[in-house]
């Protein structure tokens, strides 16, 4: 089954002011995905897999990116995609980061798709575009899973740690650290470093000379791990200043579609909390009939909400190309790491001992939410970055 949320019937006609709902389209590709999670990511399911040093379920991921189209959201219909936006990819990332699921969309159908259409293969006329349209619809397709070999805490506006080098004779050498889901990737995109600046080619992980060195991680459910190359022949798909502005374009919408996952781990913790409060009983009473416990849901309640908003609002200046993109990505990014912290904490705690167990699923999501919070960025590292956006100085400037 394939979800049809393409061309102007997804993306539609956007005014000025930011839409922070959910269009019929949206719903209804929520409503695919939440239940195709019903039915085949299971929390007993997921942690069963996790420990197995294979996290990823193959028939999940088919019926998920090619059988229901979402890995191709972001890619033009021409090039092989659905051709629709930011808001569809963030509205899967959110029932993705509410079922915690091992799968490889962010980093694949998110981050290596924004780098490849940052390379402009549609209106360059450079000899590298065949290349990226290939890879572009191959990625769309869902049958080829990609990395993007940066250090998954990179964030926009970060240096970026490209400790890659193009050597003399037009080969790779060198690595990158903490890259997520590189040990279930095919092709890695690699930013290396050239003589002229960085420059982008592609390397299938299968190639001679590429090395996979999976980490033990805190999130299992997104896997960690430090990749080697050593004269690897690689496909250069951009050179100096296309390369560079192709990989921040993905860091930042990779980084704003993240506020979506983070919400939704929020969401599963807070209605999980509810649900469990209300049939755990004190004293021949509910717990959750205890004012200072609502109090808690409350507060929760209402972070949630904050960070709904940042987080449509993110993914709605994204698919717009507004000029407030990176303002509105580095609020979203702020609110929701925070938001979605606390809730797994919260969940954590107000399960009582039951939280504490290998055998409930709320120990994913505070792994997941913390993992997050470095993920593409701290909070504090988005925080300085609003404060040079909107002209405020930094507390800690001079």
């Amino acid at each position: 089954m394939t979800v049809e949320v393409t061309g102007a019937a997804a993306v539609g006609e956007r005014a000025s002011d930011p839409d922070l709902l959910y269009s019929e389209a949206e719903e209804d590709l929520r409503a695919a995905v939440r239940s195709l999670l019903a039915a085949r990511a299971e929390p007993a399911a997921i942690l069963g897999r996790i420990e197995t040093g294979d996290p990823y379920d193959p028939a999940l991921w088919r019926a998920l990116a090619t059988d229901m189209g979402t890995a191709g959201l972001l890619v033009p219909e021409k090039l092989g995609g659905q051709g629709a936006s930011a808001r569809e990819a963030a509205v899967v990332l959110e029932e993705l980061g509410r079922a915690a699921v091992p799968a490889p969309y962010l980093t694949s159908a998110v981050l290596v798709v924004e780098t490849l259409l940052g390379c402009e293969p549609e209106a360059s006329e450079e000899p590298e575009a065949p290349e990226v349209a290939r890879l572009l619809a191959s990625f769309a397709s869902g049958r080829t899973v990609g990395a993007l070999a940066l250090p998954l805490p990179t964030g926009p506006g970060s240096a970026l740690a490209c400790e890659v080098r193009v050597a003399a004779d037009g080969t790779l050498e060198g690595g990158a650290r903490r890259v997520a889901d590189a040990a279930g990737a095919h092709t890695l995109l690699i930013p290396a470093r050239g003589p002229e600046g960085v420059e982008l080619y592609a390397v299938d992980t299968s190639a001679a000379g590429v090395t996979v060195s999976p980490l033990v991680s805190l999130d299992l459910t997104r896997p960690l791990a430090d990749v080697a190359f050593a004269g690897v022949r690689g496909r250069r798909l951009a050179g100096p200043g296309v390369a560079e502005a192709a990989v921040r374009r993905a860091l930042l919408a990779g980084a704003g579609l993240l506020a979506s996952e983070q919400l939704g781990v929020a969401e599963w913790c807070l209605s999980e909390t509810v649900r469990h409060m209300g049939e755990r009983k004190q004293f021949n009473r509910p717990v959750g009939s205890f004012q200072a416990l609502k109090h808690r849901l409350a507060r929760l309640w209402l972070d949630i909400v904050s960070a709904r908003a940042t987080a449509r609002y993110a993914a709605d200046a994204l698919a717009s190309g507004s000029a407030d993109a990176p303002v509105a990505v580095a609020v979203a990014q702020s609110a929701c790491s925070k938001a979605a912290v606390r809730a797994a904490e919260e969940c954590v705690q107000l399960h009582g001992g039951i939280g504490m167990t290998w055998e409930h699923p709320a120990h994913l999501y505070l792994k997941r939410a913390k993992a997050d919070e470095i993920a593409l960025g701290t909070p504090s590292h988005h925080r300085e970055i609003l404060a040079e956006l909107v002209n405020l100085p930094s507390p800690t400037a001079g």
